[in-house]
């Protein structure tokens, strides 16, 4: 004859188990939560290109023109507010003149009051090559005073469809004077 407290026993462990298995490992975080992912059928390709960004504020041309701003953006020491449309040539080297590859288009805006920050909607599209028509979209931070900085890739079109991955820019050349930049970009995408 089985024992009348085998039940309780039984519903114990099993409640017991679903604790065990429910509690987080103490590294987890609370907001955040690690997935199961079903194994992958396709490969995915990695490309890594290099290229300049030709950014221009001045002269009769620009590449970048401000077209909005807060009441209070010129007493700002970031420029806070300022918000910038950009349609600037992407080069095979810092040589403005070298091959054309592509043209970032785009907007830019002062994001930060403490720091010069900047929050990047950009599409690089290019035109060179296998590339002809594909592109990348860039949204995300750029501290644009740090010497290198890192900003996230977030989809892609044509050859990049589905993409994903980073933008490593660092500073070639800079004006303080007109705000007048050349940009390299090392960028990782896997698609």
């Amino acid at each position: 004859m089985a024992n009348p407290a085998t039940p309780l026993i039984l519903l114990m462990l099993i409640s017991l188990l679903a604790a065990i298995e429910g509690a987080q490992d103490s590294t987890e975080l609370m907001w955040a939560k690690k997935l199961k992912t079903r194994k992958k059928t396709t490969s995915e390709t990695v490309t890594n290109l290099q290229f300049y960004f030709h950014d221009t504020l001045s002269g009769k041309t620009p590449s970048a023109v401000r077209v909005a701003q807060a009441t209070d953006t010129n007493k700002s020491p970031t420029l806070f507010g300022a918000l910038l449309m950009a349609d600037d040539p992407l080069t095979e080297t810092p040589d403005p003149n070298s091959k054309l590859v592509g043209r970032a288009q785009g907007l830019y805006g002062s994001s930060c009051q403490q720091e010069l920050g900047l929050i990047m909607a950009m599409n690089f599209g290019f035109t060179d090559g296998m590339y002809n028509g594909s592109s990348i979209s860039i949204l995300g931070k750029n501290q644009a005073m740090n010497l290198v900085r890192e900003m996230p890739v977030v989809a892609g079109t044509g050859v990049f469809r589905l993409g994903r991955g980073y933008a490593i820019a660092k500073t070639h050349w800079i004006d303080f004077t007109t705000g007048d930049a050349i940009v390299g970009y090392n960028v990782t995408v896997i698609h």
